[in-house]
């Protein structure tokens, strides 16, 4: 069974924001932060794992990706602030631990 996560990226406290779904979060958001993936995140320079969630399925991981794009910005804040209040970058915490990669 393949593991996947709906994740949050920012610009920097407070800033822009992303949502996306990954089966891989550590391979999803080196692509961000070295701008391989063109579109929002390179333009606007979104490259901060902020806010994680990890689901079993895909069809809930996509339903909770769909869910949180839908709802306004300051409960996507308050959802940050709770996981994440010194809005740290997870990504440099996760590479350091060996966060647990989902292979494809």
């Amino acid at each position: 069974m393949k593991t996947y996560y709906v994740y949050m990226l920012a610009s920097k406290k407070n800033g822009t924001l992303y949502v996306g779904v990954t089966n891989d979060l550590i391979k999803r958001v080196y692509q961000h932060r070295n701008n391989l993936i063109a579109g929002f995140t390179s333009k606007y320079s979104v490259h901060r794992l902020v806010y994680h969630e990890q689901y079993a399925g895909i069809r809930f991981a996509i339903a909770r990706e769909k869910q949180l794009k839908t709802w306004n910005r300051r409960w996507k804040l308050e959802l940050i602030e709770k996981m994440n209040p010194e809005w740290n970058d997870l990504y440099e915490e996760m590479t350091k631990t060996g966060f647990p990669l989902a292979r494809e």
